[in-house]
C-alpha cells in the first residue's frame, strides 16, 4: 500500500460468499481482509481478497468495485495474473465513508456476523462475513467519522446521519415556509390554500424530525415529541414524504401475520408411498402440499418435475406414462428434424428463423457458464441447450425465441440431464410464463399493475413512497417476474423456489406475493435512505443472490394469509389471488402466468402443430396510466421508466 495511506483498522478472515453453483466447492467463500484507511482524498472502507494482497503490496492500483463501477488495473503485471486471481479481484471493495448511506448488520445467532454496506447512489455491496469476529470493532472505528442511528423499523438497519450543526440554528423564517414575501407561496396559496398550508406543515414536520428527533438531539420521549409535532393540527397525521403538497397516507389494518414455518422436503420413500398398484398417484393435493412446504429431494426431482410440468398427467398409470413418453420422444425428434434439415439456401429466405438462430447462438454462450454443467468451451451440454431452444421455435412458431428463455431452460436441463425430458418440461414451464415473452409485453404490464394493486392494500405507505419517487410502476420488479426470480437466487435455490411455485399453492399468482415479501424486507432500506428511482433500481438489482429463500417464502405465505383474512379485501385483489370465482369472460385477464398452468396440460403435437397462446385481454397499453380504484395514477407504465419492450433485453444483460 502506498506510504501516504494510514491503516486505521484491519481484520483478517472476512469472507465474501459467492455463487459458484456447487455448494461443496470451498471457493464459495472468498477469504479476504477488511480495512478502514485514511488516504489523502478521504477515509475509505476497503476489502481485498487474500490472494490479491501480496500482488497489491507492490501494485497500489486496486481493481475495485466502487460507486462508479470497475476500474482496470493499469500495471502491466496484471497481464500475467492467473485466471483465479483475476476472477476474485472483481469482488474487491473500496468506497469513501462519506458516500455511505446505511448498512445492515445481522446478529450472529447460528452463523457469522455480516455487514452489508449501502451507498448513497443505491450501490449495495456483497455481504462481508466476519468468520473470526471484528464487525463491532470496525463499526466502532467507523463512528469516529460518521453519525450512525439504528432504524426504528428494522433492527438490522443502521442509517448514516448527515449531521450539520448549522441546521439546528435555522429559524422557521429561514425555511421560507409562510413568508409573505414569497410570491411563489402566495400564488400557490391563492390557487390551492389547503394543499399549500398542509405542505408548509409537512416541511415543519420534516425539519423537526430530521434535526430535533435525531438520536443525539432527542431529549424528550418520542411519544411527547410526536404529540408536539401534531398539536397544531389535532387529529391530523402529516405525511413525511419529501414532495410538494400534502398526501394523507393511511395504513391498512390487516390481521396479525401468522407465524409460518417450512417443513422437510419430499423424500423418495414418501414419494413412492403415494403410488397405488397401477402406478397412479393417490392424494395429489397432499403431494403438492409437501412440495410447497419443503420442496423436493434432488434425488427424485427429475421424476417429480415431470408431473408438476405436465410431462405426465397426475392421474396417469404406469402403462399410460410409458405410452406418453414414447409419443413425446417421437414428436420431439420429428420437430428437431424440421430445423436440422433446412438448407442454407432455404434459411437465406427464412429471415425469422435466421434471426432466432442468431439470438439463441448468443444466449447459449452466456447462460450459466459458471455452473459446472455448462462450463468449458467444448461442453456438449451447450449443444443440447441450443438444440432444445431451436426445436422449441418449431414447436411454438408464434413465440419462437426471446431473450431470457434460456434462463428458464438451463435449470430444467440440469435436473433432467436428458434432451427429450428437458424439452417437454421446458415447454410445460413456458406454458406458465409464455405471456411474459410476447412482443407487446402485455403479460408483464398486467402483472406489474397487479403488484401495485396488492401493495396498495398490503402496505399503502410503501406504495405511496414508491409512487412519489417515480417507481409506482414497479418497473424494478421486471426481471423478477420475467424469468421467475432466476437471477435473484442461487442456482440450487431457484430449483426449489420453482417447484414451490409450480404447486399452485397457496393461491394463484403466489409469485406476486413473493415480490411483496422481498419489498417488505427492503422497505426500511428504501425509505429511510430516501432512495429515488435510480437508487431503488440499483439497490434492487444489487440484492441479487443475497435474498434468504426460506425467510422470504415464510413471509410471503404469511402475507397471503393476512390478505385472505382481511374482511375488507378489495374485489380486484381477490381476483388477482384467485379468492373469487373468475367468470369465463375474464379468465384470460386474470390468468396465472407463473403461479398456475391454468389447468392446461402440455399435449404432444405433430410436426405441423404449435402452441396457440390466447390473446390476453384487459391489459394496459404502454402509453396508458395504471388505473387503480377508479383513479388514474400519474406514474404510468409509459414514459421514461417504461420502455419495457425496448429495455426488457437490457435488464437481462
Amino acid at each position: 500500500m502506498a506510504s501516504q495511506n494510514e491503516v486505521l483498522f484491519a481484520k483478517d478472515s472476512v469472507y465474501i460468499h459467492i455463487n459458484v453453483q456447487d455448494t461443496k466447492d470451498k471457493d464459495a467463500h472468498i477469504a479476504g481482509r477488511v480495512y478502514l484507511m485514511k488516504k489523502p482524498e478521504g477515509n475509505f472502507i476497503e476489502w481485498k481478497a487474500e490472494e490479491c494482497l501480496s500482488h497489491d503490496i507492490q501494485n497500489d492500483e486496486w481493481d475495485v468495485i466502487g460507486s462508479v463501477g470497475f476500474r482496470n488495473d493499469r500495471d502491466s503485471e496484471c497481464v500475467s495474473m492467473n485466471a483465479k486471481m483475476d476472477a476474485r479481484r472483481k469482488y474487491n471493495i473500496s468506497f469513501d465513508v462519506l458516500d455511505l448511506k446505511s448498512f445492515k448488520r445481522n446478529a450472529p445467532n447460528h452463523s457469522w456476523a455480516y455487514i452489508i454496506f449501502i451507498l448513497k447512489d443505491g450501490t449495495t455491496f456483497p455481504a462481508l462475513h466476519f468468520h473470526n469476529g471484528g464487525s463491532k470493532a470496525l463499526l466502532k472505528e467507523l463512528e469516529t467519522f460518521i453519525h450512525i442511528r439504528r432504524s426504528p423499523n428494522d433492527q438490522r438497519l443502521f442509517i448514516v446521519h448527515d449531521h450539520d450543526p448549522e441546521m439546528l440554528s435555522k429559524s422557521f423564517n429561514e425555511l421560507s415556509i409562510f413568508s409573505d414575501s414569497s410570491s411563489a407561496y402566495v400564488q400557490k396559496f391563492m390557487k390551492d390554500p389547503y394543499t399549500a398550508t398542509m405542505g408548509g406543515f409537512s416541511k415543519v414536520t420534516n425539519f423537526l424530525r430530521d434535526n430535533f428527533m435525531a438520536p443525539e438531539n432527542l431529549t424528550r420521549p418520542q411519544s411527547e415529541m410526536a404529540e408536539f409535532l401534531h398539536e397544531d393540527i389535532p387529529g391530523m397525521e402529516i405525511s413525511n414524504l419529501d414532495e410538494p403538497g400534502f398526501e394523507m397516507v393511511t395504513k391498512t389494518k390487516l390481521p396479525p401475520r401468522p407465524v409460518v414455518k417450512r417443513s422437510e422436503h419430499l423424500e423418495l420413500a414418501k414419494w413412492n408411498s403415494f403410488f397405488d398398484s397401477d402406478g397412479t398417484i393417490s392424494q395429489v393435493e397432499e403431494v403438492k402440499e409437501i412440495i410447497f412446504r419443503g420442496g423436493v429431494d434432488p434425488a427424485i426431482r427429475s421424476e417429480v418435475w415431470k408431473f408438476l410440468l405436465g410431462f405426465y398427467d397426475w392421474d396417469s398409470t404406469t402403462k399410460k406414462r410409458q405410452e406418453q413418453r414414447k409419443r413425446k420422444v417421437d414428436d420431439y425428434f420429428r420437430m428437431k428434424l424440421q430445423w436440422k434439415t433446412i438448407s442454407s439456401e432455404q434459411e437465406r429466405r427464412f429471415t425469422l428463423l435466421k434471426e432466432r438462430r442468431g439470438l439463441i447462438d448468443k444466449d447459449v454462450m452466456r447462460t450459466d457458464r459458471t455452473h459446472k454443467f455448462f462450463s468449458g468451451d467444448k461442453n456438449p451440454n451447450l449443444q443440447v441447450l441450443y438444440d432444445i431452444l431451436m426445436t422449441y421455435c418449431m414447436y411454438n412458431f408464434d413465440l419462437g425465441y426471446v431473450q431470457g428463455m434460456s434462463d428458464i431452460l438451463a435449470p430444467i436441463l440440469v435436473v433432467m440431464e436428458n434432451e427429450v425430458d428437458a424439452f417437454w418440461c421446458f415447454a410445460g414451464a413456458m406454458e406458465r410464463v409464455c405471456h411474459n415473452f410476447e412482443m407487446d409485453q402485455n403479460g408483464m404490464k398486467v402483472q406489474l399493475s397487479q403488484i401495485h394493486k396488492l401493495m396498495q392494500v398490503y402496505d399503502p405507505e410503501l406504495c405511496a413512497y414508491l409512487e412519489s419517487h417515480d417507481s409506482g410502476n414497479f418497473y424494478f420488479c421486471f426481471r423478477w417476474i420475467l424469468i421467475m426470480f432466476k437471477r435473484e437466487f442461487h442456482f440450487h435455490e431457484i430449483q426449489r423456489l420453482w417447484e414451490v411455485i409450480w404447486t399452485d399453492l397457496p393461491c394463484q399468482n403466489f409469485h406476486l406475493i413473493i415480490s411483496l415479501a422481498i419489498l417488505d424486507s427492503e422497505k426500511s432500506t428504501l425509505m429511510e435512505n430516501k432512495f429515488g428511482f435510480t437508487e431503488i433500481l440499483k439497490h434492487i438489482n444489487d440484492i441479487s443472490l443475497s435474498i434468504p429463500l426460506d425467510d422470504t417464502l415464510c413471509k410471503a405465505e404469511g402475507i397471503f394469509l393476512q390478505l385472505k383474512e382481511f374482511k375488507k379485501l378489495p374485489k380486484a385483489v381477490k381476483e388477482v389471488l384467485g379468492l373469487l370465482p373468475v367468470p369465463v369472460s375474464q379468465s384470460m385477464e386474470n390468468s396465472v402466468f407463473i403461479g398456475s398452468a391454468s389447468n392446461t396440460d402440455v399435449k404432444s403435437q405433430d410436426s405441423a402443430s404449435r402452441v396457440d397462446t390466447p390473446q390476453l385481454m384487459g391489459g394496459i397499453s404502454s402509453s396508458s396510466s395504471i388505473s387503480v380504484n377508479g383513479s388514474r395514477s400519474s406514474h404510468s407504465l409509459g414514459g421514461k421508466q417504461n420502455s419495457i419492450i425496448d429495455e426488457g433485453s437490457k435488464i437481462l444483460t
